[in-house]
């Protein structure tokens, strides 16, 4: 219980494990596509 409890204090947010960096790529991903599609959409007015 208590190596949980250290994990737990050396990385609060939970980024360090595999699948919270699958989450921020995700979010990453998502956000650029957003911003590319906005891009295109307002380029051509």
């Amino acid at each position: 219980m208590s190596d949980l409890l250290m994990l737990a204090q050396a990385d609060p947010t939970g980024f360090g494990s595999p699948l919270g960096r699958i989450v921020v790529l995700v979010a990453l991903l998502a956000s650029l596509v957003t911003l590319v599609r906005l891009w295109i959409r307002y380029r051509k007015r």
